[in-house]
């Protein structure tokens, strides 16, 4: 089961509201607070692509840049036990820590 919308390089999450009667979500991996709604599937993909489109609009009519989910960067949160040996393991491949990670979690990928 999935639970995210995909359009224009944007993610959102999808929920419903049993008590409302409604599919609604956000988008995820942004800033700004951007939600969208609907009574059906149908209704709720044209929600979030509206949203999408107008949040483009409103960054270009701003000239601020248009900032996409995921851009690439995140914080992970080891302890430092796993961050020191992490580190270390990194030096000795004669690697990054950053291009370990990336790696560690390259080989883990099911998609």
């Amino acid at each position: 089961m999935n639970n995210l919308l995909v359009y224009k390089g944007f993610t959102g999450s999808v929920s419903f509201s049993a008590d409302d009667n409604v599919f609604f979500g956000k988008i995820e991996g942004i800033n700004d607070l951007i939600t969208f709604e609907g009574s059906t599937v149908q209704e709720l993909q044209q929600a979030f692509h509206y949203v999408i489109d107008e949040h483009i609009k409103d960054c270009e009519n701003e000239q601020i840049p248009v900032e996409k989910s995921y851009k690439g960067s995140f914080n992970v949160r080891l302890t430092p036990e796993l961050h020191r040996k992490a580190a270390i393991t990194a030096k000795l491949r004669g690697r990054t820590l950053n291009a370990f990670v990336k790696d560690a979690i390259e080989k883990a990928m099911i998609l």
